[in-house]
């Protein structure tokens, strides 16, 4: 075992904290207890690169739990948990990151994971899978395959294997209902309001709220922007998701006409220069400026720079820049994934990374049973229904099944009224 932290002795605070989200994990617990016994990953080697907290410090016990070798790095230079990170050390896991890494020491320890020689990679936004591609080429023979969990990191990879770049199989862990339902939705309209909130310590009910994108993750943003009694705009490319906001009860609109309303806005696409040019002339003095997709792209920084006279730090996680007209901006977070990467941000409620860290967990688990052809794969119904019917289990609710005459009925064709 290896590591490369920033302060080894804050291990104890970390433990405690991971004791704390396992309180709350029940699937993964049960899939931990289970790994112990079959022991999936004896022999095998697992690299990750993912956002390191407590939760995460879970799945990468879960893992050893099965017999894997396990080595974390992290997939955001602002989302690492130092306490969290020296606890994993300390448990037994091959830990490289720390907060506010620079940009080469956030590439040094990827390369430190993959000097490890993985067999299974489980990545957030495929830096690592991409970095592999490119650079250490060397390993991919030996790699059985990767989990990918975000939407940025999915859009990535098939673009790759559509360009016949990709050299081995991926399981879009993303893509199962039991990801995108309830961690896309529940977990960052949760988060991202509990990182924003408690950075500014400011009152959402009465503002009105821009929501760019509505995906999965935008619709959790504009449910939970609602629910705390926000006005919401949102903005879309797509006619069908943007009908669909209509009937929700938001107001659709293009960005240059709700960037004019705006308290607050948030980035919830994957894209690039979502907010960008000329938009900033059009914000109202005190706008609040975040971003809840994966990459620090979808707010251009440097155009707001460039359009404005000056710019400080007012809070820990807050900058401010001053409009050539004297209007102030606000970006929180420097733009980053918000509900990680601010100072408050602790990632999604520990009840929705039970189920997705249950599929990251499992999807490996069927690497190592299955050779795959090279490409992006949905995870199987199969494991979707086995997570969903272990943490209805774990709440304590019970629900129906079909009884053999409805199963006929439902078979048969020929039967109607």
């Amino acid at each position: 075992m290896s590591y490369k932290v920033k302060d080894i002795s804050l291990a104890p605070q970390g433990k405690k904290k991971i004791e704390w989200v396992q309180r709350h994990m029940p699937v993964l617990e049960y899939i931990k207890k289970e790994f112990e016994e079959t022991k999936p990953f004896e022999g095998i080697t697992i690299g990750s690169c993912l956002h390191l907290e407590p939760k995460t410090i879970n799945l990468g016990l879960t893992l050893q739990a099965g017999g894997a070798e396990v080595a974390m790095t992290g997939c955001n230079p602002l989302s690492t948990h130092d306490d969290a990170t020296a606890a994993g050390a300390s448990m037994g896991l091959n830990m490289y990151g720390w907060r506010e890494e620079s940009n080469e020491e956030y590439y040094e320890n990827i390369k430190r994971v993959l000097d490890h020689e993985p067999d299974i990679i489980i990545d957030d936004g495929a830096d690592m899978i991409f970095f592999i591609h490119k650079e250490r080429r060397d390993l991919i023979g030996k790699i059985l395959g990767a989990c990918e969990e975000t939407t940025t990191g999915i859009h990535r990879l098939k673009a790759m294997n559509e360009d016949k770049a990709l050299e081995f199989p991926v399981m879009a862990v993303n893509d199962s209902y039991m990801k995108y339902l309830f961690d896309n939705r529940y977990g960052t309209g949760q988060s991202t309001f509990d990182s924003i909130m408690g950075s500014t310590n400011m009152l959402i009910a009465g503002k009105t709220v821009v929501v760019c994108g509505y995906g999965w993750c935008g619709r959790g943003v504009a449910m939970r922007a609602v629910g705390l009694g926000a006005n919401v705009i949102v903005t879309e490319i797509d006619p069908i998701r943007a009908l669909e906001a209509r009937m929700d009860g938001y107001r659709v609109m293009k960005i240059r006409d709700a960037v004019k309303e705006a308290d607050l806005i948030l980035t919830v696409t994957g894209n690039i220069d979502i907010v960008s040019g000329d938009d900033f002339k059009y914000m109202k003095d005190g706008c609040l400026l975040a971003n809840s997709g994966h990459f620090n792209v979808e707010i251009n920084k440097k155009d707001l720079q460039e359009q404005s006279v000056s710019c400080k730090q007012v809070r820990a996680d807050i900058e401010e820049f001053v409009m050539h007209d004297g209007r102030k901006l606000y970006l929180i977070a420097d733009g980053r994934l918000v509900n990680l990467a601010g100072e408050r941000g602790q990632g999604h409620p520990a009840e929705i990374m039970d189920m997705s860290f249950a599929m990251q967990a499992l999807s490996a688990k069927y690497l190592t049973e299955n050779k795959l052809d090279v490409g992006v794969y949905k995870t199987l119904d199969e494991t979707d229904r086995y997570v969903a019917e272990l943490k209805l289990n774990a709440m304590n609710i019970e629900i129906d099944d079909l009884t053999p005459r409805q199963v006929d009925y439902m078979n048969n064709w020929e039967e109607g009224t």
